[in-house]
């Protein structure tokens, strides 16, 4: 078995693993940068809204704001954090370093949008690509950067512990610690052990667990499974929050459709043209994610209708076209004209708010091990996420991480780093089918049952399903040979049981956690 030695080891090669990378390489240590795919293929560079830049707002006004959206749920020492360092997180990676192309105007000021639940307009972009600028930045940085090997194709299949796979059985005794990462070489066919002195889960969200969703092929869970596995503490897993505003129109491929389209004006309306989200919440169809989801999936149950429509007349036709050039040009290559007519959306699993705790500094309850990003949980989102917050937690998160790690590795290593067992595979093919269709059940199952309005009956359904699923997967992992899409499936059904099992055991209504019983066609809220 092949052994690859580096001072740091990132799984996932999103905003959150990318900015960790570029600090620790600058800091003079090496660095490997596990990716699924090529250097685009992440969540990251999907967001289209922007993120938070609020250097001349009030603190304490975006603190209440990510407090009131998290349905009072947030951890405020996480909030503090996001407030008081976020500023200049976007100032020294974005703004002065990769220097990414934001909006702006005449006079050069950065141009600022609202999106929903913010109570002032605090929100940089670029276009409705903003994702895609930063990523993009990130990614040419990551690629001019000696100290670090990126590579593309390479899946992480569990992470390596002096517990479990040390060489040196006595190495059992020490407190749990995590030493690397046995990792799948994709293009090679073979499984390669990745040892590091530091190791950072940064592999985004779960959302294709679940049928419909905005986030790309292969966001699973990867981090959260393996973390789970050697023991790791997990947190807040029931709450998920589903995007409410994604396109959905017959035969085309779901997308999302930015919430700063409603922060300029856009409004929700019903099939009579109703602006059914005045009479929901205060602030109509810019509420917090959470509430808006839930209006919608009500609005459909009571008319049918297999959408609603997100209503762009008070804007005009040459500012829809500049400002939000990619769902104009993405709508239309599927026949709707967003200068001329409404867009068909519903809601989509979106984003996940807990994941692996970590503290303030990324720090898991794994000695070793980081979390950041999407991935982690820190608690800054509680019960659901404020928009356009999860690209500045990326920074602050890696920002804080890698400055705790350089510090502590410049004092040079408290003990040697084990040599990990050798890795066994069977030669055995999986029948990819098999493979295609236990995922599929995975995703109608987690929709059905574990979406945006959950009741006990459906989580204990989902529960057995996926309990004697996870047994007929574990039969194909260990029967046969490894494969990305293996490796997915194995984590997805891992995932999956584990938000199920979270959901199941909190039975309080709050944030994108919502618990409805059901009795005799009627629900009621507990």
């Amino acid at each position: 078995m092949r052994v690859i030695t580096t001072d740091c080891l990132v799984i996932g090669a999103g905003l959150a693993g990318s900015a960790y990378a570029l600090r620790m390489a600058a800091e003079g240590f090496a660095v490997e940068l596990l990716a699924l795919g090529g250097p685009l293929d992440c969540n990251s560079d999907w967001a289209q809204g922007g993120i938070i830049y609020d250097a001349e707002g009030d603190p304490a006004l975006l603190a209440a704001d990510i407090t009131a959206a998290s349905d009072g749920a947030a951890n405020p020492a996480a909030v503090a954090q996001l407030v008081t360092e976020g500023p200049r997180a976007v100032e020294e990676i974005l703004l002065d370093g990769a220097r990414v192309a934001f909006d702006r105007d005449a006079a050069g000021t950065l141009d600022l949008t609202r999106e929903g639940g913010h109570s002032a307009r605090r929100i940089i972009h670029a276009a409705d690509q903003t994702g895609h600028a930063i990523l993009s930045a990130a990614a040419r940085d990551v690629a001019a950067s000696p100290r670090i090997t990126r590579r593309a194709g390479w899946v992480a299949v569990d992470l390596l512990t002096l517990s479990h796979n040390a060489e040196d059985e006595s190495r059992r005794y020490e407190p749990l610690t995590c030493f690397g990462a046995y990792v799948l070489d994709a293009p090679a066919g073979e499984v390669v052990a990745i040892v590091a002195r530091k190791t950072v889960l940064a592999t985004g969200g779960i959302g294709q667990i679940y049928l419909h969703s905005t986030n790309q092929p292969g966001s699973v869970g990867h981090g959260i499974a393996m973390a789970y596995r050697v023991g790791a503490r997990l947190m807040d897993l029931e709450y998920v929050q589903f995007h409410p505003t994604v396109f959905a129109r017959e035969n085309a491929p779901r997308f999302l459709v930015t919430e700063a389209l409603r922060g300029e004006g856009g409004v929700l309306v019903n099939r009579r043209g109703e602006r059914f989200l005045d009479a929901v919440h205060p602030r109509g169809s810019l509420a917090p994610r959470d509430i808006v989801a839930r209006a919608i999936h009500r609005e459909l149950a009571a008319s049918g209708d297999p959408h609603v429509w997100l209503d762009l007349g008070g804007l005009a036709p040459d500012f829809i076209r500049l400002r939000f050039p990619g769902v104009h040009a993405k709508c239309l290559e599927h026949g709707v004209e967003i200068t001329r007519e409404p867009i068909p959306v519903v809601p989509a699993a979106h984003f996940i708010c807990g994941g692996v705790h970590a503290d303030l500094r990324g720090r898991t309850s794994v000695r070793d091990l980081n979390a950041i990003g999407e991935t982690a949980c820190t608690g800054l989102h509680g019960a659901n996420r404020l928009a356009s917050t999860s690209l500045l937690e990326c920074l602050v998160a890696a920002r804080a991480a890698a400055r705790a790690d350089a510090e502590e590795l410049a004092r040079g290593p408290t003990a040697s780093l084990p040599h990990p067992r050798a890795w066994e595979s069977p030669s055995r093919e999986a029948d990819p089918l098999l493979v295609r269709q236990d995922l599929l059940q995975i995703q109608h199952t987690m929709w059905n049952y574990a979406g945006i309005i959950r009741s006990p009956r459906r989580l204990s359904r989902a529960r057995r399903i996926f309990l004697e699923l996870r047994e007929e997967i574990q039969g194909f992992y260990r029967g046969c040979r490894l494969t990305p899409e293996l490796i997915e499936l194995r984590n997805a059904v891992q995932t999956a049981l584990l938000v199920v099992h979270a959901a199941s055991l909190n039975p309080r209504s709050r944030g994108c956690h919502w618990i409805e019983e059901e009795t005799d066609g009627a629900s009621l809220r507990t």
